[in-house]
């Protein structure tokens, strides 16, 4: 019987549809500094990706209601703090401070930013109980 063989991921994208191509690339790489070009908008080799595509109708935009559109997992929250002031400086539009919450496990920290059209990108890390 032959192995199964299952084929690894290497990153994925989230494709966003907005409504000023333009300035969504110009926000994405001055705001959360992502590489942009026609193709994505990355940061840290595809940590953070997204295809970014001009909407031909502005009712073809929609963000997701009262949660994330994408969520993106860093190391701790040393690197969380660094990324949200980084973030911050760089006029992202902030959508939430960052806030712990405690758990039997450890702690989770988090906070969001919003893009031009709504779209809400999370970023979140845990600290586990020593």
């Amino acid at each position: 019987m032959a192995e199964k063989v299952i084929a690894k991921i290497e990153n994925s994208l989230t494709v966003l549809l907005v409504s000023d191509l333009v300035k969504s690339m110009k926000y994405y790489e001055d705001a959360l500094g992502c590489e942009v070009n026609e193709h994505w908008a990355i940061r840290d080799n595809f940590g953070l990706g997204f295809k970014l595509m001009q909407a031909k109708d502005i009712v073809d935009v929609r963000p997701n209601k009262g949660i994330w559109n994408t969520y993106a997992y860093v190391k701790n929250h040393d690197e969380l703090d660094a990324l949200y002031l980084e973030l911050k400086s760089n006029g992202a539009i902030i959508d939430s401070e960052p806030k712990i919450t405690e758990h039997d496990w450890g702690s989770w920290k988090d906070f969001s930013v919003r893009d031009l059209d709504g779209y809400v990108i999370g970023f979140g890390s845990g600290n586990k109980n020593s």
